[in-house]
């Protein structure tokens, strides 16, 4: 009899899990990053469905920082396959769009634009890791990273030279007289 109860757990259980997979791989539709031009802009970034949250990256050859996300982008659509990850050459997609705002990742939800990331600075350079740039992602609703901590803080670099300052200007405390 107790082996009878056991087989029927294990077999709940089966079901269960088989379901959360059909369940999960209905929603991993992408898994790679598509290439597209103006023309394709349209179908692929605003009718791309109900729930599905799209990044696009305007980039150009010939710019490090650009090559770089790219490779990122690649590594991210493997881990987020329920997200569409896009990139297209700027002008391409956008006529006369200035380099200088370059790289660009637009992010789209429901075909909406929700959030945008623009130039250099805000993915901090070359330094910017694929960890990095899936913070940014997770915390713009575009991907659901387990990540809990934005893992640049680990990189912080405390400013030695004005803490020095402070802690020189603190015992030098000439109103005290």
């Amino acid at each position: 009899m107790e082996d009878d109860e056991d087989e029927r757990v294990f077999e709940e259980i089966r079901k269960k899990r088989i379901a959360e997979m059909k369940a999960a791989a209905s929603l991993a539709k992408f898994g790679t990053v598509l290439e597209i031009s103006g023309p394709e802009y349209i179908q692929e970034v605003n009718k791309a469905g109900d729930g599905i949250n799209v990044v696009l990256h305007l980039y150009k050859q010939g710019i490090p920082l650009c090559a770089l996300l790219n490779q990122h982008m690649t590594t991210l659509a493997r881990k987020f396959p329920a997200t569409k990850f896009i990139k297209s050459i700027s002008t391409t997609c956008v006529p006369n769009f200035p380099d200088k705002n370059l790289p660009t990742f637009f992010l789209y939800k429901d075909g909406d634009l929700k959030s945008q990331m623009v130039g250099a600075v805000t993915f901090g350079g070359m330094n910017c890791t694929v960890d990095e740039l899936e913070w940014m992602l997770h915390r713009a609703g575009s991907v659901a990273s387990k990540m809990e901590h934005d893992p640049r803080e680990k990189r912080h670099i405390p400013d030695v030279m004005t803490s020095a300052i402070r802690q020189a200007n603190y015992g030098n405390d000439s109103d005290s007289d």
